[in-house]
């Protein structure tokens, strides 16, 4: 399967789109790919095949430059996605999705300090950032109990410790407010333009990094004693908003996960499968590869129509016979499955490009958005809805 290429007119940076004829790619993101081809220092832009338009820039995409970006990686630095093997003796969806823990009231170090969660902090919070901790955040950001369900390789999956039924949880979350933080410092001073301190805003990056992996090791843990199971350490945990220092490049990632020898869950939707896949991306694809299925619609479009063809009973139970926990109405009909592109078609583009295998497929049992508070649904609040879309 051969990459589409788009040479830009007026730049040397090219843009590879790593998804086949059959795979739905806007074409406003690929309008995207060749703005950020054209700035200053640009290399490449490989974009993945969950690619869709951004807030100023694409996700789904792995940008090299000689020239360091902040608003290529944006606001949710340090966003990614864990898995966490989990332990229960009975499995029954309906009582689970009752005992999860309300993870929008974040953990206070004072108030909270008996919690059992904390277990899993050491020292003290990266930046001394302690508002949002334990919390899972708006947008596209969950966190699932699900089974692994088929096994495509089996001496892979072994070595990660996963057979087929085992439990896991994945949560999807990133650096909360530290991270709109340190984008909105920049933007005030430069806009959208490059980082005039590079190790500077790299190390201010660095702590973003860090506090989004322990808040998704807390929320692991805040859910799994809820559940009544004991936390257990990450057997992938992968960032996909964030810039490295790699080949004497700055390779930026918005949406698009470490693909070079690493581990990373391809995430669906809260009523599709998930993908365990072995990354193995190269140079042209700037060692990256997809991290979900990609929208297909704007927030706009899929709550209109959402709300024509779609009950908040049906978007509480998924087709694949998981529930939904999400009190919120509104954001039930944008993060509905029919919003997303098809993950199969995502992984298949990945294998077909040759820059992942799968390792193993997981269905959804319980996916927690927000607390449930039951038949009324409160509405979102106005500040939650500025946190949407920064996955």
């Amino acid at each position: 399967m051969s990459p589409q290429h788009f040479p830009p007119p007026s730049t040397t940076a090219t843009v590879t789109v790593f998804a086949s004829p059959e795979s739905w790619i806007e074409s406003d993101a690929v309008r995207q790919c060749h703005q950020v081809a054209a700035l200053d220092g640009m290399r490449h832009v490989a974009a993945m095949p969950d690619l869709h338009p951004g807030k100023g820039a694409p996700i789904g995409a792995a940008m090299a430059s000689t020239v360091l970006y902040p608003h290529l990686v944006g606001s949710d630095i340090g966003c990614g996605i864990a898995v966490f093997p989990i332990g229960l003796r009975r499995v029954v969806p309906e009582r689970l999705a009752a005992r999860f823990p309300d993870l929008d009231r974040a953990l206070d170090p004072g108030r909270d300090a008996d919690d059992p969660a904390w277990a899993v902090a050491a020292g003290d919070p990266p930046a001394g950032h302690v508002e949002g901790l334990g919390t899972v955040g708006r947008g596209n950001h969950f966190v699932e109990l699900a089974r692994i369900e088929t096994v495509f390789a089996a001496d892979h999956a072994g070595r990660l410790g996963l057979t087929a039924g085992d439990l896991v949880l994945i949560v999807h979350s990133g650096s909360r407010g530290l991270g709109e933080r340190i984008l909105r410092a920049h933007t005030e001073a430069h806009g959208a333009g490059p980082a005039p301190d590079p190790a500077g805003y790299l190390a201010r990056h660095d702590d973003a990094v860090r506090w989004g992996a322990l808040n998704r090791r807390l929320l692991a843990a805040r859910v799994a004693h809820a559940l009544g199971a004991e936390p257990t350490a990450p057997i992938v945990d992968q960032c996909h908003n964030l810039v490295e220092v790699r080949d004497g490049s700055y390779l930026h990632r918005k949406g698009a996960a470490p693909g070079d020898g690493r581990d990373v869950l391809v995430a669906g939707t809260r009523g599709t499968r998930s993908f365990l896949v072995a990354g193995h991306a190269g140079p042209a694809a700037n060692y990256s590869v997809a991290h979900g299925a990609g929208r297909k619609m704007s927030r706009a479009d899929a709550l209109r129509r959402g709300r024509a063809k779609h009950t908040v009973a049906e978007l509480r139970r998924t087709p694949v016979g998981s529930l939904v926990v999400c009190g919120d109405r509104q954001l039930l009909f944008e993060e509905a499955p029919t919003a997303y592109k098809r993950i199969e078609q995502v992984i298949a583009d990945l294998v077909g490009h040759g820059l992942a295998t799968p390792v193993a497929s997981t269905v959804p049992l319980v996916t927690y958005k927000t607390p449930d508070l039951g038949p009324g649904l409160r509405p979102a609040r106005r500040d939650e809805r500025r946190q949407r879309g920064r996955g």
